[in-house]
Parts: structure tokens; sequence; C-alpha cells
């Protein structure tokens, strides 16, 4: 198995929105907070880059072309994502929401 199909995907590389530093669409609609919000280390939670594996609990990312809220808003929404239910399995029993 290769290196990219075996590796964690974060949630900006899955859904290939160009919200991270140095994306396509940084200009036009920012960089994502999950993508450079270091308020947790990498890895810690669900083995993504920054917040790249649990977005679903930071403010101001775009999901549904709409720059979603805090986390008590948008959970609902965000459990039916594919990123999250993607999460969910690969991570099992040491999934974090």
């Amino acid at each position: 198995m290769s290196e990219e199909v075996s590796r964690k995907l974060n949630c900006w590389e899955y859904k290939k929105c160009g919200r991270e530093p140095g994306g396509d669409k940084v200009a036009e609609l920012c960089e994502c907070t999950a993508a450079v919000m270091a308020a947790l280390p990498d890895g810690q939670y669900n083995g993504g880059t920054r917040c790249g594996r649990r977005c679903w609990r930071v403010v101001g990312t775009l999901c549904g072309g709409e720059v979603q809220g805090v986390f008590a808003q948008k959970i609902g929404s965000c459990r039916g994502c594919d990123v999250y239910l993607k999460v969910k399995d690969e991570e099992g029993d040491h999934f974090a929401e």
C-alpha cells in the first residue's frame, strides 16, 4: 500500500477545499481555521495535522459553501459529513469527537 493511500487525510486534503496554507482558495476565502489552529498538538486527536481530523470542533470551517459557527450549532450537520464519518470509521474506539 502506498504512503498516500495508507496515510490519514486531513479534512482539507480529503475535501480539496483549497483553504489550507498556500491553497488555491486562500485569497478568495481565507485560510481555514482547522488548517491553521495550533491549539492541539499534531496527531493528538484522530491522528491529524492541527485540527484536520477534528474540524467539527472548530469555528470558521467552510461546509456546504457556508462558513460554520460554533460546535453546538454545527455538530448536527457535521455528524452526517463524509469527513466526520471517514475519521470515525478509521479511528474506531479511539475516535475523539
